[in-house]
């Protein structure tokens, strides 16, 4: 099956998620998170990207950006990924590739679904059975979206301000939606439209994604066409 063309339109936050190639781990050392991390922050600013949130796994990161330029996302993402695998051949004495092809991701509406994916990536630590509460994982925006700590990479949307009039009464708000388990058709539904290319939203914002951009932003279901009874 064809790629399907990536859409990177300004102003419409994308969940990003890039993984090391065969699940083969890209992090291998703290120092390799702070470089990855400082790359992050040095093109997000050189591409106009506005960062969210994000969770660098031992094998995958998780994203949630804004671009604020033209292909802001490829730009950032292709200077990051090269740069980065310069420095990790060189760090351990490798050759060839590390990234599992090209990076994933999908739009993301911001009304009802945006917080959804902060909550998905800031729990992914949470799922692995990796700490028992999101606060615990370091390498992760939650100390900055629930506890408050000061990031010169983190970017807050609007839906997150508009959460509170003050910081701590954000971060007290953040907080409670990490009470309640993530539904599980929601994960589903994350999973498979940052997988799949597709957009995160309501029926109503994927309709305008594909009048607005004609691309299909939404899955094709295969089989053969259901034939009505007036058809037999």
């Amino acid at each position: 099956m064809a790629r399907l063309p990536r859409l990177n339109p300004i102003g419409i936050p994308q969940h990003v998620i890039q993984r090391g190639n065969n699940r083969q781990a890209c992090f291998c050392s703290e120092q390799d998170l702070i470089a990855y991390a400082g790359w992050l922050k040095e093109y997000s600013c050189e591409f106009d990207v506005q960062v969210h949130a994000w969770v660098f796994m031992t094998n995958h990161v998780h994203l949630l950006v804004t671009p604020q330029s033209e292909d802001g996302v490829s730009k950032m993402m292709q200077a990051i990924g090269r740069i980065y695998v310069r420095y990790f051949n060189r760090e351990y004495g490798r050759s060839g590739t590390l990234w599992e092809g090209r990076y994933k991701s999908c739009l993301v509406q911001s009304e009802a679904y945006l917080l959804q994916c902060y909550r998905y990536i800031e729990l992914n630590p949470v799922r692995a059975n990796m700490v028992k509460e999101p606060a615990d994982y370091y390498w992760s925006s939650y100390s900055c979206n629930g506890l408050g700590r000061k990031s010169t990479l983190a970017t807050p949307h609007s839906e997150y301000l508009a959460l509170g009039r003050y910081p701590k009464q954000r971060c007290e708000r953040y907080r409670s939606l990490f009470r309640s388990h993530l539904d599980g058709r929601m994960i589903d539904e994350i999973r498979k439209s940052v997988n799949k290319g597709l957009a995160l939203g309501s029926e109503k914002f994927k309709r305008a994604l594909e009048s607005r951009f004609e691309r299909r932003v939404t899955e094709v279901l295969l089989g053969r066409p259901k034939i009505s009874e007036s058809e037999i």
